[in-house]
């Protein structure tokens, strides 16, 4: 373990950010760099429990306690091959994960959990400054062909493993970068692109082959792809976007949150930009979505300078603490509050930001008479359990209200990946939900296919997708070893 002790003499530190004045002015990132003294100190505070619910808790099963040890001992090198030895891109992890990891740690049920992502960054970024992370590329080919369709997480992932393992592999992706949501989907303020960039460099250099701006069904037709690969991996996102199906959707001034946040990524990284731009500059918005898409909008419309930022959700507002019924080690299910968050909060000193609302149901969208949008209409609700602890949703009487907005962003999430083009050219089985429908070993109905992270589990945590594409690796190499 680390100090003995160490979880009884040392507080948890938060980690260090820029001040709000500063960061709403760019999309650098939010926090300041870690310094090792002070991560040593954190790691000092590991348990080392005996049963690490941490790493039940971790999608990859990382071996928390043990590269915590390490970082405390001054051993960060045998720190990271601990890490890599579960998770491919910790870097990635280290900045966006939601660390499930810290949900589980036992010295969370009374006090503060150790800051284990904190930890993971900073090995990380130690490993890079060091040299230490370096191609791995194999010293022997098998001659297999392997087809990745996809470069978010799950993705990368896969190519990564089954590069290493000897194969020959290729990834398709339709954008003109790696990364997928990791590129296209996080702001800047998140996860800056030259992070996933050095990762995809390494990639690279390991032997894996990247062809861009190339959609499967429409510039790759599905019949190569299948005649010319002995395997083919389907790691595309969950990209279909839920709607919000209410009078005046179709006014001008409501998109979906992906397309604002895609198209503002694509402006900060200097590409172009065909469509008309969504701009917030000026103008009140209102983000529909409590989660972390919408918490993105957020921070993306005060960095482009709106007037005002209203955030609603239909659900509850989460508890402060634990409800008796998400209980430790449970992923805790307890009222967030983001960097976006704070953000807006601060500014909302001028009562111009800030509005953060639950139980909020949409019901009408209101325009001028150029058709665009002007105001939307809501209502109160209340969630109503019945005997079977059924909960229904009932409109509070006399609690509606109108909020004057001039940009909607729709951050409801995901129903499934897109089924136009490839999905339904491969006319694989797909499950209940719209994911493409696979067995334990991730093989889909067609057994050349396989299909990992969000494509068939649907929209995820980026862990369970590196988790994803590191299975369906292991069960494709499997497969290809013996046909």
């Amino acid at each position: 373990m680390g100090k003995l002790g160490g979880f009884l003499e040392f507080d948890r530190e938060p980690r260090k950010k820029r001040s709000v004045e500063e960061r709403v002015k760019d999309y650098k990132q939010v926090y300041e760099p870690i310094e090792e003294e002070e991560i040593t100190i954190q790691a000092a505070r590991c348990m080392d429990c005996g049963v690490p619910f941490c790493s039940f808790s971790c999608p990859v099963n990382n071996l928390c306690p043990e590269w915590q040890d390490f970082v405390y001992r001054g051993e960060w090198k045998k720190g990271l091959e601990n890490l890599h030895s579960t998770n491919n891109f910790p870097d990635f992890t280290g900045r966006v994960c939601p660390a499930p990891c810290e949900g589980g740690c036992v010295l969370g049920i009374n006090d503060d959990p150790v800051s284990i992502k904190n930890i993971e960054f900073a090995i990380s970024e130690k490993a890079w400054k060091e040299g230490w992370i370096k191609p791995q590329p194999p010293k022997v080919r098998t001659g297999k062909k392997v087809a990745v369709v996809g470069s978010g997480p799950a993705g990368l992932a896969a190519a990564q493993q089954l590069n290493r393992k000897g194969h020959n592999v290729t990834v398709f992706e339709r954008d003109s970068k790696a990364g997928g949501m990791l590129t296209y989907g996080i702001p800047d303020f998140k996860i800056e692109k030259w992070v996933v960039e050095r990762r995809v460099n390494q990639i690279k250099e390991e032997g894996v082959e990247f062809v861009f701006n190339t959609e499967i069904g429409t510039d790759y037709p599905v019949e190569k792809l299948e005649s010319e690969y002995d395997a083919v991996v389907l790691a595309g996102g969950a990209r279909e976007a839920r709607d919000l199906p209410v009078y005046g959707r179709d006014l001008k001034g409501i998109h979906y949150a992906m397309d604002y946040l895609t198209q503002q990524n694509k402006l900060v990284a200097g590409e172009e930009v065909t469509e008309e731009q969504i701009d917030a500059q000026g103008k009140k918005v209102l983000v529909i979505g409590g989660g972390d898409t919408g918490s993105d909008c957020v921070g993306t419309a005060t960095r482009q300078g709106a007037e005002a930022v209203y955030q609603i959700e239909l659900l509850d507002k989460p508890l402060a603490e634990r409800a008796p019924d998400n209980p430790w080690p449970r992923y805790p299910q307890v009222l967030k509050t983001s960097t976006s968050h704070e953000e807006a909060e601060e500014l909302a000193k001028d009562e111009k930001f800030g509005l953060r609302e639950w139980t909020i149901l949409t019901k009408r969208f209101v325009g001028n008479n150029q058709g665009k949008l002007k105001e939307v209409q809501a209502v109160k609700v209340e969630w109503v359990e019945d005997e079977n602890a059924k909960k229904t949703m009932k409109e509070i009487e006399g609690s509606e209200f109108n909020l004057e907005v001039d940009l909607v962003l729709l951050a409801i999430g995901f129903v499934h990946p897109e089924h136009d083009g490839m999905l339904n050219q491969l006319g694989l089985d797909l499950d209940e939900r719209g994911n493409v429908k696979t067995s334990d070993n991730y093989q889909t109905s067609d057994d050349k296919f396989f299909a990992a992270g969000d494509m068939r589990r649907g929209a995820s945590l980026i862990v369970w997708a590196i988790r994803e594409g590191r299975d369906v690796a292991a069960e494709v190499d499997e497969y290809l070893m013996n046909n």
